[in-house]
């Protein structure tokens, strides 16, 4: 599902189930010892999804911990994203001289909880989000724009260090073209971000391919 969203250069390896027989590496068993063991299954899996991935580039199986705000830290020369939730385990990397950045997530197609849409939008993106709901009813597009902006986050946060509030992002989808484009409203190394979507399967996904400046890709 999300790797039919990124380029060429960007390994994705997705999970419907988590396999039997997968192990963490040293360090990561620490991350989730106090875990349900749903979220231990979850978090074993995703990250089986990430080193298969890895192994697409030729990087070697490595632990694949956390940083600050729980960011995944990826071996030198690669940015990557993970995404996880009921039925589905997702991870994409690149090597950092093709793209600058990867974010992917996934959810479940369905309404977002009560209360969280007002909290997750501005109030154009609501009215956007009517207007997209009266010609395609059949897209939960609150739970789309949701991920959209989880995906800007994963691309944002790496590149700067720095939060960025639900507030702070602004999008637009396009269905003709199955994209969406998020306008940064605040300083940064970039003023908006591109992506594409997916619907099907009783998920809805989204992924970000950050190119390089133009200045690095020469």
């Amino acid at each position: 599902m999300i790797a039919g969203l990124l380029p060429g250069v960007v390994r994705a390896v997705e999970a419907w189930d988590d396999p039997d027989g997968v192990e963490l590496l040293p360090g990561e068993p620490e991350l989730i010892a106090n875990a349900v063991p749903k979220r231990r299954a979850e978090f074993t899996t995703v990250r089986h999804c990430a080193r298969t991935a890895l192994a697409g580039l030729g990087v070697a199986p490595v632990p694949i911990l956390r940083g600050e705000r729980g960011a995944p830290i990826w071996p030198a020369g690669i940015v990557g994203s993970m995404t996880h939730c009921a039925g589905y385990r997702a991870a994409a990397v690149a090597r950092s001289s093709d793209l600058a950045g990867v974010g992917i997530d996934a959810e479940p197609a369905g309404p977002l909880p009560e209360g969280v849409l007002d909290l997750v939008t501005l109030p154009d993106e609501r009215a956007h989000l009517a207007g997209l709901a009266a010609a395609r009813p059949d897209v939960w597009w609150e739970r789309l724009l949701f991920s959209a902006k989880e995906s800007v986050y994963k691309v944002w946060f790496p590149r700067t260090g720095e939060w960025l509030g639900f507030e702070e992002a602004s999008l637009t989808f396009d269905p003709e073209s199955a994209s969406f484009t998020a306008r940064i409203l605040r300083d940064g190394p970039f003023a908006s971000l591109h992506g594409r979507y997916a619907v099907g399967d009783g998920l809805v996904a989204t992924a970000i391919a950050l190119p390089l400046p133009v200045s690095a890709s020469r």
